[in-house]
């Protein structure tokens, strides 16, 4: 038997789902598979459990009687009565649901869950032996050929497991009144005693920061399991607060980190980085939640007239709140009406900037961040606040060490979790943080850009870090940093900083963040290239930025993407840019002269993704617009444009039809020139009639 059993997040801790065993299942594989059950329950070593331990040594010796008296009836081989294949059918779903609890009182991350739930488990083993006991006595014995002793140990088990008490331990009672006494502290607003905090945890024998976290992702893994089968959830307040306890022991208690800690968070920095794309920088306000500052999704009308995504303003509803977020006003009733118009808008923003509306609904709703945007309890909210000022007091007064590990503790903290943001920003951490990227320690140094990496996605993150200077210590990395991974999470910042309209003007003054930019985009790897590409994106929004990035040779460096990668998305995201570069006459020229034409067109030949040609068009048809014949010349001979125009035509969204429609007219009236002395100006003019220029 092994020394736990690993989380399969197939079910929630303590749900048993049993299946009853067919009614034509035969006689011989019905006492197998329960002879098989009996076993497995009674190979349970009793000191694996870390509470509960006396109720499963009780269990587990009933269960080996009555797997000695299975074993009896299968050697004896005599017809077994319908009677019993009833009864043995009912003990066979009782001892599923055993099974599953002697598991779930083992599973690695549960330690604490269990010992705040120690009555209602203790409740469990009760009544699943007093149905063992109920099968057993109206199971007639009579019927089977079982030697006399065999009888007299199942009739034993039958009134023992009738009588059995199955309590609590008085050791277990007594760590569950301090774990509810240091919760209850929290919820005051208390911060608890050291000293009963580090007894909870020696008695659940949490060792070490790794055994700590390990139960922190558990909770965390329960929370969303609740969340996302929309399941009743009362029990999210104790799972929130049992999480916020063990953050502050983990944090607090745990001074030094394992030795493996580090390498995994940098394959969840490397995770976290990844999701970064066009389209966060892509948001303009008005079509932002005012409570996750998430694009919406679904947007929908509250009574004070404002608009909010449907499932961030159900969350506010849910929790209790009766007033409008964004104004403060009373709702006069909770009618969400569905803002069409603006979905409409935001539909085909999408569609013109080449976002996936589809693609981003989708992966919105699996990450629901929206709902961290409140704590899961009071306590909770109580420990991340008495945290944030502790984190804060060891990036400014610790050793080096400590600010390491502080760093370290904030991007866990932030890693998905809206509330656990706005504390640490509001107490100040940003200051310290940006402090500590002039550190000469690799490590200090990619903890401190990753943590302001995840202040930054909040709403009030850029701000801070603008207000501090920040942009000058982001940029020394992104240019300078001690790694490569140092130097992405960089770009990303700068990203989510271009969100920020009014801060674009300033980012593109600084040469320093473009050449940066572009380097990386050059040197890093698929997700620095990346975070650098949405970046430049972002700088582009600005118009006078378009001249400073086309003069920094980003050009090439895109074309060389389209060349050589096989990253859809990255591919994707460059194509973007090129095509926002391209609407100019300098940056179409820059893309012309790239020898990117042929490129282009083979891209729209074979991309797979409907956005990658639709950038593919534009890209074409600001060529045509800004170049001139030179283009249009070549692209009239390509005798395979034409079908994938019109494929566009139809398969694509109203803007890629618009720019598939231009190009098939300019090709054609090309062709229909006798002369074929298209001139340039003449297709600009033609452009310009139908007003498709951006």
């Amino acid at each position: 038997m092994s020394t736990h059993v690993t989380n399969q997040r197939d079910r929630r801790i303590l749900s048993f789902p049993a299946v009853h065993p067919c009614e034509s299942i035969s006689s011989s594989t019905l006492i197998t598979s329960l002879i098989t059950l009996s076993q497995t329950i009674s190979n349970f070593q009793p000191q694996l459990f870390t509470t509960q331990k006396r109720n499963a040594r009780e269990l587990t010796r009933q269960i080996s009687i009555i797997s000695i008296f299975l074993k009896e009836i299968k050697d004896t081989e005599s017809i077994i009565p319908n009677s019993i294949i009833l009864c043995f059918s009912e003990l066979h779903f009782t001892l599923q649901k055993i099974l599953f609890l002697m598991q779930d009182c083992i599973l690695e991350g549960s330690k604490l869950l269990l010992l705040a739930k120690s009555q209602h488990v203790a409740s469990l083993f009760r009544s699943l032996i007093r149905a063992v006991s109920t099968t057993l006595d109206v199971l007639p014995l009579h019927k089977v050929e079982i030697c006399f002793e065999v009888k007299e140990f199942v009739e034993l088990v039958a009134k023992q497991a009738r009588k059995a008490k199955f309590e609590v331990e008085p050791s277990d009672e007594f760590a569950t009144k301090k774990l509810h006494l240091v919760l209850q502290q929290f919820e005051r607003g208390i911060e608890p005693n050291m000293n009963t905090m580090n007894e909870i945890i020696d008695y659940l024998k949490i060792k070490s920061w790794n055994d700590c976290d390990r139960e922190i992702k558990f909770l965390e893994d329960e929370i969303s399991l609740l969340e996302n089968r929309d399941c009743n959830e009362r029990e999210v307040p104790l799972l929130s607060s049992l999480v916020g306890f063990l953050s502050y022991c983990r944090v607090v208690i745990f001074e030094s980190l394992d030795g493996n800690s580090f390498d995994e968070l940098e394959l969840e920095a490397r995770r976290s980085t990844e999701i970064i794309t066009l389209t966060t920088c892509l948001n303009p306000e008005d079509f932002r939640c005012p409570i996750s500052l998430e694009l919406m999704t679904e947007p929908v009308t509250v009574s004070t007239g404002q608009t909010y995504d449907r499932a961030s303003i159900q969350k506010w509803l849910k929790s209790g709140n009766t007033t409008c977020p964004k104004t403060g006003e009373n709702l006069k009733n909770t009618e969400l009406v569905p803002n069409t118009t603006l979905k409409k808008l935001i539909q085909q923003f999408c569609f013109d900037n080449g976002i996936s509306y589809t693609r981003f609904s989708n992966s919105n709703r699996s990450r629901d961040i929206t709902r961290t945007i409140l704590p899961g309890s009071s306590a909770a909210a109580h420990a991340m606040q008495f945290l944030s000022w502790f984190l804060t007091r060891r990036l400014v007064f610790g050793t080096e060490k400590q600010k390491n590990k502080a760093a370290y503790e904030i991007r866990l903290l932030t890693r998905s979790s809206i509330f656990n943001r706005a504390c640490l920003i509001e107490v100040g951490t940003v200051p310290p943080l940006l402090e500590l990227l002039a550190t000469e320690d690799k490590t200090t140094q990619e903890n401190a850009i990753s943590a302001l990496m995840k202040l930054s996605k909040h709403a009030t993150g850029p701000e801070n870090i603008m207000a501090h200077n920040g942009l000058k210590r982001v940029v020394y990395v992104l240019r300078n940093g001690l790694s490569l991974e140092a130097r992405q999470i960089a770009a990303a910042i700068v990203f989510y900083l271009c969100s920020v309209k009014e801060y674009r003007k300033i980012i593109g003054e600084n040469q320093e963040v473009i050449h940066g930019l572009v380097k990386l985009v050059k040197e890093g790897t698929t997700c620095g290239k990346k975070n650098a590409v949405v970046a430049i994106f972002g700088l582009l929004l600005f118009p006078r930025n378009h001249q400073r990035v086309l003069e920094s040779g980003v050009v090439h460096a895109l074309v060389s993407i389209l060349a050589s990668s096989d990253k859809e998305e990255l591919v994707t995201e460059s194509l973007a840019v090129l095509a926002a570069l391209a609407e100019n006459f300098d940056g179409a020229n820059a893309v012309f002269e790239a020898s990117a034409l042929s490129l282009i067109i083979g891209m729209l030949r074979s991309a797979t993704s409907r956005v990658g040609k639709e950038h593919c068009a534009s890209i074409l048809l600001s060529l045509c617009v800004n170049v001139g014949v030179d283009v249009v010349s070549v692209l009239a001979k390509d005798v395979t444009l034409m079908p994938m125009l019109y494929s566009l035509l139809t398969d694509g969204n109203s803007h890629a039809a618009k720019k598939a429609r231009l190009l098939i007219t300019v090709l054609q009236d090309f062709n229909e020139t006798a002369s074929s002395r298209l001139k340039g100006s003449s297709i600009l003019r033609e452009m310009n009639r139908l007003e498709i220029r951006n």
